[in-house]
Parts: structure tokens; C-alpha cells; sequence
């Protein structure tokens, strides 16, 4: 339900803050006090178009702001909505607050729980809080495809809705296979040809895992042979061979550990010096021993080395076809011959899958066929119950049907009479709701009905009986009582009031039989302030409440006065009639 609502620069509002409590809620005044700009800031702010117009004049940017107290009856499809996003304030789920900025340069910025959101999903989520009736386009009854749902809510079965459901969604699965393997099938031959020269590509070059390393180690000792094999020469040189002037590094060595030899023989504590000393003559002989190791491997081989050079652009190629390194391209052979193996085992598998198919759709038809019969049983007491309600709406002979169709589809669903018709996951009816406003007319579509005074009428009916099927908690009736009088006043105040029940309901009136019947009740006016006008939202309790009604008669006067304090009476008596009935019923 619609908790708070601020609103700041909007239109002819300055500044105004209102705090709603359950039930209906009144607005009267006079025509132009900005009643219905209220409304509009609450349509604004679960996405409908606005545009900077709706700027106060002089002002740079204006603010609206609502909090929504989530209720049990919509709370599934507003907190599935509000985690997809990420749209919960702190773990929160009680409350859900929406704000929208309307700036002078033509942008505007919409926020759930403080976070920028884009219009569709701010449209999104008003859908779920709010339905607005009369004077604007936010009509969910108006939207076809709601009304489908709304018949199986009022029938109440959901279980075979949710049999079938299921069952279409495995179907749909197995078709999804199926057309897999299908194109798999088509395209078995070029595939398999594809594949296997693939596989046969990589297993026949058998890379190993690291090779490209090694062979690239290889390379580089054969390209530079030469210069590997002078470095060798002049550090063997340097190790053991010296010149006439210069002693190579052994004898230099062989020197030292004498030297060393007759300090220790001397002086045994420099011992270790010694022991040092030799170490180093044992490393200079294992190392000249190494390099005259390594000079013999060194070798110029051109034709080696254009080998490898030939390996490593293999790799490369096949690195670059196959994934990038060699794990890849192992993977790759791998995954090629298991799509290899699926497909050549692929027949069976479509059998199989065909079969499946069948029976699905037998079971999916049954189901189908029940959920069509249970929707037309309850369809006729739907319209039987709507057409009440219009009779008391001062609309009597209206009639009222829920049309059901079927369309022919060669892919469909087959029927117990041999038909074929169109299916999808609410099942094989098109469903719309028809009304015929006056005797003698023909049933038409709802959503052709031009009349603004019967459309609302023909809303408030069908919210009347489908108070318990609705989901939408807020429900905004502009206008509703366009071209009705006040006998008729007392007769639709009533069921709103009774719809407030199982919904918060917020009502724009000119009608005191109507308006008596608020739970609140706001007196909207306009005001002249520091030379500006700006509206002014008063709520209206005893003393105050009596007198609004008395003007909205014609004038404060004894005798409108008492009219007023008469209204108000009847409209008691008849909240505590219908209070008393539930009571017993329940």
C-alpha cells in the first residue's frame, strides 16, 4: 500500500507531504485545485511519460517521492523483481521506496531504494504496486493479455495451471534438443568432415605439453653454434691452457693451495683457509671439465635446426586454429571426437526424444483441454457477478461475457474432436474480455469501449468482483463518477469501500454520497501565496469534514448541513451492514 507521498515543484504544487492509511481514500475540491495532479505525480512515479511541463513554474527541477509498504498479496512479484536488481534497501522487505527527478533541461532520474534505475524497470515495478483507472492509459484491465490471468485467479485452480505449466516447460526443453540435433543432422555430413579432419590435424602432429619450450632452447644453441663454441675455446683457454706471460687459472690455483698448505702446516688454526683453497681447485677442475663437456655438444647442424624451426610453426598453427597454447589444442582433439561420437549416436537420440515429444503433448492436450473447461465454467459466473455490479452502477442490461477463441495451428495441440489449435504456456485459449454498455448492442472488446464514464464503472465492476484475484495492492479511481448521480453515488461509494477491503483505494470525487463513504478524506484547494498560486491538501476530519460535504452540495447552508450529517449516516450504516455480514459469514 501506498504509505507516504511528497511531492515538490510539481505543477501547481509547491511542497506537499501526505501520509495515507489503509482503505479509500477520498479527494474533493473544486475542478482545477489539482485533485488529479496528485494523481498524475503518483502515475509518474511508476513510469508513466512526463515532461518538463510539469515543471513548477521558476523552478530548476521537481521531486516526487513514494514509499510502499509491500504486501503479502504482491509480495512474491515485487521482491522478485526487486533482487534480480539488486534493488533491496539493506536486506529490507517490508517497504520499497520510489523517487523520480524531473529536471528543467529535459532529463529526468528515477531511484528504487536509492539506486538509478531506467523508466522500463521503474514501469516495471509500478505494475506490480499500482493500477490507475479513468482519466489515464496505466489500465491493466485494458491490457488483453491480463485477462487470462485474472480468469484463472478467479477460478481459483491453480494446481492444473501449474500441471500444465510444467508440462510445457519440458516440452519446450525436449523441442530445444530436438532442434539441436536436428541442425546437428543437417549438418552431419559437412560437420563430421569438419571434425574429423580437425582430430586427425592435431593427433597427427602429436604435441606434448612443453615441447614448444625445449625446441625453442634448441634453436637458439644451434643458430648461434659459433659464437657458443668460441666462448667455450677461450674459457678452456683460460682454465688450463694460460700463455707464456699469463699462467692459466689451474696452475694459479695449484699455486695457492701450496701457499695455503704451508700457512696451515704453520699455523693449524687456518685450517679451514686450506680446506677453502682446495674446494676451489676441486670446482675449477669440474668446471673445465663441464665446458670441454659442453664444447663437444656444441654442433652446427643447419638441417636440425631448419627441423625445428618447421615443429615450432606447426605448434604455432595449430595454436592459433585450436585455443592458443597446446593444452588447448589436446582439448580441443578431445571435445571433437566426443561431438564426433554424439553424432554418430544422434538417430537414436531423436527417436527417443520424438517419442517423448509424443506423449507430452497427449498429456499436455488433456490438461489443456481441462484448464479451457474449468476457465469457461467460471467465466459464465464472472460475468454474471460483473453484470450485477453494472446494474447497480447505473448501467442495467449491460452485458458482460469473457470471450474465448482458438486458432488453428499445424504445430498445435491436438484436441479430443480432432481440431488443432495454437498453444503457449497459459494454454490453448485467447481469452478477452466483452461488453455490450447498452440493451440492444452487440458485445465488443473491453479495450474498445470509448466511454471514459463506462470504462471506469465497467473497472470498478470487474475490481469489485475480482477484489480477491487482484494482486495489485493500490488501486486509483480518477473520476469514477463521470455521468452518475447521487443515488447511484451512495452505490458506487459503497463498493469502493467494500473493494478497500482487499485493497487501498485512493478516489478523486465530486460526489458527498461517494466521498462520505472515505476512510480519509482530502479537501485539495488552491491558495495565492507571495503572489503565486499553489495547492493545498487538507485533511478533512468531523466539523470539517461535515462542512466539505455541505459544499460539495451546493453551499454550507443548515439545510446542506444537515444533508451532509445525513450522508454521512447512511454511508456508516451501510460500511457497518456489510462489516456485520462478514462478521457472520466468517
Amino acid at each position: 500500500m501506498l504509505k507516504e507521498l511528497r511531492i515538490t515543484n510539481f505543477a501547481i504544487i509547491d511542497h506537499l507531504e501526505l501520509v495515507f492509511q489503509e482503505g479509500l481514500i477520498t479527494f474533493t475540491g473544486e475542478t482545477g485545485a489539482g485533485k488529479s495532479i496528485i494523481l498524475d505525480a503518483i502515475e509518474a512515479l511508476v513510469g508513466s511519460k512526463t515532461d518538463v511541463n510539469s515543471i513548477r513554474a521558476e523552478a530548476d527541477k521537481a521531486q516526487l517521492e513514494a514509499v510502499f509498504r509491500i504486501t503479502a498479496t504482491n509480495q512474491a512479484a515485487v521482491l522478485t523483481i526487486l533482487e534480480r536488481e539488486s534493488l533491496l534497501d539493506d536486506g529490507a522487505s517490508e517497504f520499497v521506496t520510489i523517487t523520480r527527478e524531473l529536471r528543467r533541461e529535459g532529463r529526468t532520474v528515477a531511484r528504487i531504494n536509492g539506486q538509478s534505475v531506467n523508466i522500463s524497470l521503474l514501469r516495471e515495478l509500478g505494475s506490480q504496486l499500482v493500477d490507475i483507472h479513468g482519466q489515464s492509459e496505466h489500465l491493466s484491465l485494458l491490457n488483453v493479455r491480463n485477462h487470462i490471468r485474472l480468469i484463472d485467479r478467479f477460478a481459483g485452480d491453480l494446481d492444473t495451471l501449474a500441471s500444465y505449466k510444467d508440462d510445457y516447460r519440458q516440452l519446450r526443453k525436449v523441442q530445444r534438443e530436438l532442434d539441436s540435433l536436428h541442425q546437428q543432422e543437417r549438418d552431419a555430413d559437412r560437420r563430421t568432415e569438419l571434425l574429423t579432419f580437425q582430430a586427425d590435424e592435431i593427433e597427427s602432429a602429436k604435441p606434448v605439453v612443453g615441447e614448444d619450450v625445449e625446441l625453442k632452447e634448441e634453436r637458439n644453441r644451434l643458430a648461434n653454434a659459433e659464437g657458443l663454441a668460441e666462448m667455450s675455446r677461450t674459457a678452456i683457454a683460460l682454465l688450463d691452457e694460460g700463455e707464456p706471460e699469463l699462467p692459466n687459472i689451474r696452475d694459479l690455483v695449484g699455486q695457492l693451495v701450496n701457499a695455503l698448505t704451508t700457512l696451515a702446516k704453520i699455523d693449524s688454526s687456518q685450517n679451514e683457509l686450506l680446506e677453502q683453497g682446495q674446494n676451489i681447485a676441486v670446482t675449477i677442475d669440474e668446471l673445465s671439465r663441464d665446458v670441454r663437456d659442453y664444447m663437444d655438444q656444441i654442433e652446427y647442424n643447419p638441417r636440425r635446426l631448419e627441423t625445428i624451426e618447421q615443429r615450432l610453426e606447426l605448434l604455432r598453427n595449430l595454436e592459433r586454429k585450436y585455443g592458443g597454447s597446446i593444452e588447448r589444442v589436446l582439448d580441443y582433439a578431445i571435445n571433437a571426437r566426443k561431438e564426433l561420437e554424439k553424432i554418430a549416436h544422434s538417430s537414436e537420440r531423436i527417436a527417443e526424444l520424438e517419442d517423448e515429444e509424443k506423449k507430452i503433448r497427449v498429456g499436455l492436450s488433456k490438461t489443456a483441454q481441462l484448464l479451457s473447461q474449468i476457465r469457461k465454467k467460471s467465466a459464465q459466473k464472472l460475468g454474471t457477478a460483473v453484470e450485477n455490479e453494472l446494474s447497480d452502477l447505473s448501467m442495467p442490461g449491460a452485458r458482460f461475457e469473457v470471450g474465448f477463441t482458438n486458432q488453428a495451428d499445424p504445430d498445435g495441440l491436438i484436441l479430443e474432436d480432432g481440431t488443432v489449435v495454437r498453444f503457449d504456456e497459459t494454454g490453448i485459449d485467447l481469452v478477452e474480455f466483452m461488453i455490450a454498455p447498452n440493451p440492444g448492442e452487440g458485445l465488443k472488446p473491453m479495450v474498445k469501449i470509448a466511454s471514459g464514464g463506462e470504462t471506469a464503472r465497467l473497472m470498478l465492476a470487474l475490481k469489485k468482483v475480482l477484489a480477491q484475484a487482484d494482486e495489485i495492492p493500490v488501486l486509483i479511481f480518477d473520476e469514477i463518477d463521470q455521468g452518475i448521480g447521487g443515488r447511484v453515488g451512495f452505490v458506487v461509494g459503497e463498493k469502493l469501500w467494500q473493494l478497500a477491503r482487499a485493497h487501498q483505494v485512493l478516489c478523486v470525487t465530486h460526489l458527498p454520497q461517494l466521498a462520505a463513504f472515505g476512510d480519509q478524506h482530502y479537501r485539495v484547494e488552491k491558495e495565492v501565496k507571495n503572489g503565486r498560486t499553489q495547492t493545498v491538501v487538507n485533511l478533512m476530519q468531523k466539523e470539517n469534514r461535515l462542512r466539505e460535504l455541505a459544499q460539495m452540495l451546493g453551499a454550507i447552508s443548515e439545510t446542506h448541513l444537515t444533508t451532509a450529517e445525513e450522508t454521512l449516516r447512511v454511508a456508516q450504516q451501510k460500511t457497518m451492514a456489510y462489516q456485520n455480514q462478514q462478521n457472520i459469514r466468517s
